[in-house]
């Protein structure tokens, strides 16, 4: 058994991660809403495929399943509330599924919502944080010798801190983007 520690916000590099392991001669069994992938060794070749759906009444969801599992696919069970659907198989040169383009849409679209709300949030943080101070305490700066190091030493974590927002702010701003192009392609097609 070999676990992994991943996390992705696109769901073509995870599906292309995921099928180099399986050509390495492993087997996906788990796959947990942290990020932690559970493969098994195995003589066989697989395939897997992500196919993104929003949320399905319990009915729908067998249909759903049935359909795949008909056509040989095994569903793997993912993170509960992130709409992808883990769909694996023994390699057979048949390996597309039915996801359709308008699925890959709603899950950019998704995430640009989640990436755009995430900006703001952290914008607004870092304003509130910001404001009316500096990053240092205004009397550091005029500490002299042994006393000025402990006391930088001391406040260089919370200043880090408070930079994590903006650091927060611009990966989220880059993400954001890279989806807004992902979904912008998308329409065009």
């Amino acid at each position: 058994m070999k676990k992994f520690s991943k996390m992705f916000f696109d769901i073509e590099k995870e599906e292309q991660w995921l099928n180099e392991q399986l050509q390495k001669g492993y087997r996906c069994t788990n796959i947990s809403g942290l990020g932690i992938y559970t493969f098994e060794k195995t003589d066989k070749r697989y395939v897997i495929r992500l196919d993104y759906q929003d949320y399905l009444p319990k009915k729908k969801l067998v249909e759903y399943k049935g359909i795949y599992e008909d056509f040989g696919w095994n569903y793997i069970k993912g993170p509960w509330l992130s709409g992808i659907r883990y769909w694996q198989k023994e390699d057979d040169d048949q390996n597309e599924i039915f996801s359709d383009r308008q699925s890959k849409d709603n899950h950019y679209k998704k995430l640009m919502n989640y990436s755009f709300w995430l900006v703001m949030l952290c914008l607004a943080y870092s304003y509130m944080f910001y404001k009316d101070s500096g990053l240092y305490h205004e009397g550091l700066w005029s500490m002299k010798g042994s006393l000025f190091w402990k006391a930088f030493l001391f406040e260089t974590p919370f200043v880090l801190l408070k930079l994590s927002s903006t650091l927060l702010f611009v990966f989220l701003g880059i993400n954001f983007y890279k989806t807004y192009r992902k979904y912008s392609m998308l329409k065009e097609k």
